[in-house]
C-alpha cells in the first residue's frame, strides 16, 4: 500500500457537469475541440507556428503520458535517434491527461505524440482536426486490474470501474468483457443507484488509478501498464484480464502527426517514423535496459516508475504464471505482456471502427455512424514512411510481421 501516484489527490467523479473523471476544466476543453469557432485559433496558432519554422528543421515535440505505450518516442529521444536522422528535438513533455494532449497537439504545441487508436477516429472525424496515424506504437501492454475482493467478471456488478478515456480500445474491450459476463455497462452520476448487474463506467486519468483503487472509490480500472504492474507489486490489485487476451496484439497507442507535416514535410515525417522503427527494435533486444532507462531512476526521468514496476511490464516473457492462475484464458497465443512492432494493420482499423460503433462513449458520437470502416483504414492511416523505415532494418520479418503486410484480427472474449 505505499504506491504514491505523480499526481495530487485522486479525482472520481461520473458527473456529467464534471465529465466523468475528468476535471472541468479538461472536459471543457475537449469539448470545446468539437466547436470549429474555438478549435479554429488553436488550429491557426499551430499554422503560425509551423510556418516560422520551415523544412526539415523543424524540431521533434514530443507530447507523452507516462505510460509504456509511449515507451518507442521516449528511447528514441533518450538514444538520441532522432538526432542521428538529422533532426532537432526539445525535450518531450509529460501531460497528466489524454485532454491535455490532444489539446496541445491540436495548438501545435507539439508534433509527435502517441495517441489511443479509437482516439484519433475522434481526433479526425470528430474534430475534424487534420492528422494521421504513421504507425503503431505498440501491441498489447494493457489489462484489467481489480480490488483483491474481485474474482470474477460477475463481482463487478454494481460497482464502478474507471477507463482512461471513453475513446479508447480499454473502454471497447472493458464493454466487450462485461457483456460476455452478463453485466451492463452504464454512464451515471456517482450518487446514482446502479443495479446489480450494471457496472457504472468513469473516466480517470491514469495516474490517479492505483490510488482510486487502494482508496476503495472504484472496483477496479483497465488502462495501460505499468500502472497495473504497480498495483500488483503494491499489494493494491490484481490482474483479471489483460487487453491482448480478448484481442490478439492489438494496437493501443499510435504515432500521430499532423496532416501539414506530412503533406509540407514529408521528409521529416519519414525522417521521424525512421527513428520510432528503429527504437521499437532496439527495445524488443533490451527489455531491462528500456525499463531503466524510462524509470525515475533513469538519466532523463521520463517517468515516475520505479525499475521494478517497468520491468514487470518490458521484460517478462510469457503469460505462464498468469495462465497458471487463470488469468489468460487464451492459452495458445503466445503472447508478451507488451510488445513492439510499427506496422499499422488496415484490418485491425477496420474492425476497430465497427467495435467503436457497438461501444457507449460520452458525448456527441453521431460521427461514427456516417465512417466506412474501409474508408477510414486508407483515411486516418499513412504507411508509406513506415513501409520505408520497417524495409531499412531488415524488413517485415525482424518484427514478425508477414511478408504481405496483412492479417486477421482475432478477438475472442
Amino acid at each position: 500500500m505505499n504506491y504514491k501516484p505523480p499526481s495530487a489527490k485522486p479525482h472520481v467523479c461520473a458527473s456529467p457537469d464534471c465529465g466523468c473523471g475528468l476535471s472541468r476544466r479538461d472536459f471543457l476543453r475537449l469539448s470545446a475541440l468539437t466547436a470549429a469557432g474555438v478549435a479554429s485559433p488553436l488550429l491557426a496558432a499551430g499554422d503560425a507556428l509551423a510556418q516560422t519554422q520551415r523544412g526539415d528543421d523543424v524540431p521533434v515535440k514530443i507530447g507523452y503520458l507516462p505510460i509504456t505505450d509511449a515507451t518507442p518516442l521516449l528511447v528514441a529521444h533518450a538514444r538520441k535517434l532522432f538526432e542521428a536522422e538529422g533532426l532537432r528535438t526539445e525535450a518531450p513533455r509529460l501531460f497528466r491527461s489524454w485532454a491535455q494532449i490532444v489539446e496541445a497537439f491540436v495548438a501545435g504545441q507539439v508534433n509527435v505524440i502517441h495517441l489511443l487508436s479509437p482516439s484519433t477516429l475522434w481526433v479526425r472525424y470528430g474534430t475534424r482536426f487534420p492528422a494521421k496515424v504513421v504507425a503503431w506504437n505498440h501491441v498489447n501492454g494493457s489489462a484489467l486490474t481489480v480490488a483483491p475482493s474481485v474474482n470474477n467478471v460477475a463481482d463487478l456488478g454494481g460497482r464502478i470501474v474507471a477507463v482512461p478515456f471513453w475513446y479508447s480500445i480499454h473502454n471497447i474491450l472493458l464493454q466487450q468483457v462485461l457483456r460476455a459476463g452478463g453485466l451492463t455497462p452504464v454512464t451515471r452520476p456517482r450518487d446514482s443507484s446502479i443495479g446489480a448487474r450494471e457496472v457504472n463506467l468513469v473516466v480517470l486519468p491514469p495516474a490517479e488509478m492505483v490510488s482510486a483503487l487502494a482508496s476503495g472509490s472504484i472496483a477496479g480500472f483497465i488502462v495501460a501498464d505499468p500502472f497495473n504492474a504497480a498495483a500488483e507489486n503494491a499489494g493494491i490489485g490484481k490482474i483479471l484480464r489483460f487487453s491482448g487476451d480478448v484481442w490478439k496484439d492489438h494496437a493501443c497507442c499510435v504515432t500521430f502527426l499532423a496532416e501539414r507535416d506530412i503533406v509540407e514535410r514529408p521528409e521529416w515525417a519519414q525522417r521521424v517514423t525512421n527513428a520510432i522503427v528503429k527504437a521499437q527494435l532496439w527495445v524488443r533486444g533490451n527489455q531491462l535496459d528500456t525499463a531503466k532507462l524510462l524509470s525515475s531512476a533513469g538519466a532523463g526521468r521520463y517517468t515516475p516508475h520505479s525499475v521494478p514496476v517497468l520491468a514487470k511490464v518490458l521484460a517478462a516473457t510469457d503469460y505462464v504464471a498468469y495462465e497458471n492462475a487463470g488469468v489468460v484464458k487464451n492459452k495458445g497465443w503466445h503472447q508478451r505482456r507488451i510488445d513492439f512492432q510499427p506496422y499499422p494493420f488496415p484490418s485491425y482499423t477496420e474492425a476497430l471502427v465497427r467495435a467503436l460503433r457497438e461501444t457507449r462513449v460520452e458525448g456527441d458520437a453521431k460521427f461514427l455512424e456516417k465512417l466506412d470502416p474501409r474508408f477510414v483504414a486508407g483515411d486516418l492511416v499513412d504507411d508509406r514512411f513506415v513501409r520505408k523505415a520497417i524495409d531499412a532494418v531488415g524488413g517485415g520479418a525482424v518484427f514478425g510481421l508477414p511478408a504481405d503486410f496483412r492479417r486477421k484480427e482475432t478477438i475472442v472474449v
